[in-house]
């Protein structure tokens, strides 16, 4: 039984559709990623998760138990889901130990079950010695390991995060990073992360969830997306890819493929079933391409960025400069803008033929 499990989701606010026939199923204990850019819908569909929007269409079940769909609508309270927010949400008159126990408090429990819960969670964030002290003392960092203390201590079957990282500092949010991957593995809990950044998304997640414009377009492990995008958007947003087109595409039959790109002959990586087409788009990142002395596109270096143990280099290639192309040049090197080079491809993906995809790859 999946932890949670949605069908056909649809929430429009007044003629303007932000969620449109999203389903996606969650295994019980899985940390799944929820990733897209800015007005995709992802923190719409986290809302609807955890009961703060009632959804148009569809159904939400947690558990097994309906909890959103035709006539039912489970109050955030009634749904045994704990909630991490970008902005933290701890009352700022109570203790660090006040914030954690009160869901316990008004839940019925005793005073001293409560505070023994409160100490033990306490300690496994980090806080211990911090019980007593008020949310505006404490960093960034500390006050989001109070949030999470309060789903430990409600025990929360299901943790939903909102952009939890956003707000923070790049070292911290490394640091938190590592925070939220250990809660998963002490707690076991269910998490669902929304994020547009993918470093986080890919680091953290047992499976990520791509949306766009209101629908998810792939849901895969995190090396699937970056190394067999199901469609151009994917590709293009997951780890600087490229989507260029490349010319007499001739599957091999075993999940490779030779094609040409701007003239030079490629060995390709495609799905199985992949059919001969005259044109094709291909995805390809960074790390795919190399210089060589040999037979390979020709380019001209439009910029060069140095990036510590690399020089990122911006390439104009093909005969016309007209394909936009990006090199990683191990340090040290010496490339300027300007240079002539030619490049091979070392790995490339073919993606999908969208005159044949009716659905996207959910992966349920």
């Amino acid at each position: 039984m999946s932890a949670i499990d949605i069908q056909n989701l649809g929430k429009s606010f007044g003629r303007t559709e932000v969620l449109g026939g999203v389903s996606l199923a969650v295994g019980a204990g899985e940390f799944v990623a929820i990733l897209g850019p800015s007005g995709c819908g992802k923190t719409t569909l986290l809302r609807l998760l955890a009961g703060f929007e009632r959804p148009d269409a569809g159904s939400i079940r947690m558990g097994g138990r309906l909890v959103s769909g035709p006539g039912v609508h489970l109050p955030p309270e009634g749904r045994g889901v704990g909630v991490v927010f970008q902005t933290y949400a701890l009352w700022p008159h109570m203790s660090v130990a006040g914030n954690v126990s009160y869901g316990l408090k008004v839940g019925g429990m005793g005073r001293a079950p409560r505070e023994a819960r409160t100490r033990a969670v306490l300690e496994t964030v980090g806080l211990g010695e911090m019980a007593a002290r008020r949310p505006a003392d404490l960093s960034g960092g500390q006050r989001q390991r109070v949030a999470l203390a309060r789903c430990l201590a409600m025990e929360a079957r299901v943790v939903l995060l909102d952009e939890p990282l956003a707000n923070l500092d790049v070292h911290l949010r490394d640091t938190l990073e590592a925070e939220f991957a250990d809660f998963h593995r002490r707690s076991g809990a269910t998490m669902v992360y929304v994020t547009h950044d993918q470093a986080e998304a890919l680091a953290l997640a047992d499976r990520v969830a791509v949306m766009e414009a209101g629908r998810i377009v792939q849901f895969a492990p995190p090396e699937r997306l970056f190394r067999e995008p199901a469609c151009a958007m994917v590709a293009g947003f997951i780890g600087d890819g490229r989507v260029v087109e490349v010319t007499d595409l001739a599957p091999l039959g075993d999940g490779r493929a030779e094609a040409r790109l701007l003239g030079a002959p490629v060995r390709l990586r495609c799905d199985p079933g992949e059919r001969p087409r005259p044109r094709a788009r291909i995805a390809l990142h960074p790390g795919d391409l190399r210089l060589t002395e040999g037979e390979g596109v020709p380019a001209t270096v439009t910029r060069a960025t140095f990036r510590g143990h690399h020089l990122r280099a911006e390439l104009a290639a093909g005969p016309d400069g007209g394909v936009s192309l990006c090199l990683n040049v191990a340090a040290p090197a010496r490339i300027e803008r300007g240079q002539r080079v030619t490049v091979a491809l070392t790995d490339g993906w073919v993606l999908p033929d969208p005159s044949l995809s009716s659905l996207p790859t959910q992966g349920l």
